[in-house]
């Protein structure tokens, strides 16, 4: 399974050169009043920073709902047991 994941890696990571590799040219981002001219790679590498990070977010949302929802559940069952 290591050594699945580790191909797995190598090729997300040579997928993720060579997109940077050919996609250098300069790109304007315009966002109300403001704009931004970067490369798309760099772009593309700062919506996947942002994802992550919202990513977690929801699923750290997640999980303490559920966490209060099992402790909930705990503490009536414990409850009809006395």
């Amino acid at each position: 399974m290591r050594l699945f994941c580790f191909i797995f890696l190598l090729l997300f990571s040579a997928a993720v050169g060579l997109f940077a590799y050919f996609n250098q040219e300069p790109t304007t981002i315009r966002f109300f009043d403001r704009a931004w001219t970067t490369s798309l790679a760099a772009i593309a590498g700062i919506a996947y920073g942002l994802g992550m990070i919202s990513g977690w977010t929801v699923i750290g949302m997640i999980r303490r709902s559920a966490n209060r929802v099992a402790e909930g559940i705990e503490l009536r069952y414990d409850g009809n047991r006395a």
